[in-house]
């Protein structure tokens, strides 16, 4: 679900752009695993781009910021999948 999750604090956040092949497909698991986050496309929000290169210190996307204040960047599937059931997310 590429919405804004109910609570802002507790939401996960995704930075990304549909040109990206890693970007669509960690958004399709989350969309498939029924997971609440915000998507922040870096096409439409180039600003953004500074924002999750201050949360990750690289260039790369995608950059997912948990609520427990962690960060991946150009996750794979299983590091996601672990990361949502650390969390008790999935």
């Amino acid at each position: 679900m590429s919405e804004n999750a109910d609570q802002p604090d507790q939401a996960i956040r995704m930075f990304g752009a549909d040109w990206c092949r890693d970007c669509r497909r960690t958004k399709a698991q989350l969309d498939e695993l029924g997971v609440a986050y915000t998507y922040i496309d870096l096409e439409a929000e180039p600003e953004a781009a500074e924002v999750a290169r201050d949360i990750s210190g690289r260039t790369n996307i995608p950059v997912v910021l948990y609520p427990d204040a962690s960060h991946q960047v150009e996750p794979s599937n299983a590091d996601v999948d672990a990361k949502l059931r650390e969390l008790h997310l999935v």
